[in-house]
This record gives C-alpha cells, sequence and structure tokens, in this order.
C-alpha cells in the first residue's frame, strides 16, 4: 500500500485535467490553468514526501479527500437551480472543481509548511481562479465557493509541520506548563 500512495497525487492531477479534444476551444490560458491544476499537487506532495514526512502525506490525503467529497455534494446540491448553471450554459457550476482543488493544495503547503511555501502557492491558484472565471467556465461567487470549502477542509486536517504546542497543567498542588514541539 505505501507503494501505492506517491502514485495517488498524478492520479488526482490527471483526474482534475479535462480533455481538450472535445471540439471546443481551449485557449493557451486554459491549458495553463490545467497544467496548473495538475502539476501543483504533485509539487505539494513532493514537498511533504522529500521532507520525509509521513504525516504530512497522511494530511495531505485527507484534506484533498474531504475537500474533493464536499465540493462534489455542493455541486450535485446546486446543480438543478440557477447557480448550477455556468455562464457559457453548462451543469455544475457551483462550487468550482478546479479552483477547490488548487486552493486545497495551496491550504495544505501553506499550513503544514508556512508562507515560504503558500504563497506561491496561492499565486498560481489566483490565476487558475482567473482563467475559469475569464473564460466564462465559472461565476466569482463559484471561484470564492471553492476557496472556502478547500480552506474549511485542509484546516481541518492540516497540522503545522513543526508546531510548538504550550498547555497550562494544573495538579492538586502544583502548576505548570506543557511545552510539545514536532520535528
Amino acid at each position: 500500500m505505501r507503494t501505492f500512495l506517491p502514485c495517488l497525487p498524478l492520479l488526482l492531477a490527471l483526474h482534475a485535467v479535462p480533455a481538450a479534444a472535445d471540439g471546443n476551444d481551449y485557449s493557451g490560458d486554459e491549458l495553463a490553468a490545467d497544467i496548473v491544476t495538475a502539476t501543483l499537487p504533485l509539487g505539494a506532495y513532493a514537498i511533504a514526501h522529500y521532507k520525509d514526512d509521513g504525516a504530512g502525506e497522511g494530511q495531505f490525503f485527507r484534506a484533498n479527500a474531504a475537500s474533493i467529497m464536499l465540493n462534489t455534494v455542493l455541486r450535485v446540491s446546486f446543480n438543478e437551480t440557477s447557480w448550477g448553471e455556468r455562464p457559457n450554459g453548462n451543469q455544475y457550476a457551483f462550487p468550482s472543481g478546479h479552483v477547490g482543488f488548487v486552493v486545497t493544495q495551496a491550504a495544505f503547503l501553506q499550513q503544514r509548511f508556512g508562507w515560504k511555501y503558500g504563497v506561491p502557492a496561492y499565486l498560481l491558484s489566483s490565476y487558475v481562479a482567473w482563467v475559469r472565471v475569464d473564460t466564462d467556465h465559472h461565476h466569482w461567487r463559484d471561484v470564492i465557493a471553492a476557496v472556502a470549502v478547500a480552506e474549511f477542509s485542509t484546516r481541518f486536517f492540516v497540522t503545522p509541520h513543526d508546531a510548538v504546542h504550550v498547555a497550562p497543567i494544573v495538579g492538586p498542588d502544583w502548576l505548570g506548563l506543557r511545552i510539545e514541539r514536532s520535528f
């Protein structure tokens, strides 16, 4: 099972990239955004794997699973409403799956490894969000909802890598502090 897990981000990434050969116009921005959508999860997982962060790898998978499931439930729930229609007339608009997927990666990197990793990932996620709106695949409300779902899912499952936890301890005859640091 452990040898299969590094392949899972690749499968998730390939799932996020639509087929370009469906007869529709496919702009260079859309291709670039899809490449970001496919490579950002690979990069996020690779960073956790390179840092030998087994707990982080597990948090990566849990955050992605929760985000994808919550996003899918919302998309199916809103599909039969006016919010389910995209600007180009297609279905399943609210919330944006692409944006939710890339923001989950950015939020994972920021929560787990700090802003040094999070800022570039959020910039790439912003580009994907802009492209999805600019090419009439989504409204801004779809993008904002996807960001909220991704942030919520990630904050629920991901803890900082080098976290320091300080907690007061109160005993019957003493007071103290418990300091715990993860490495």
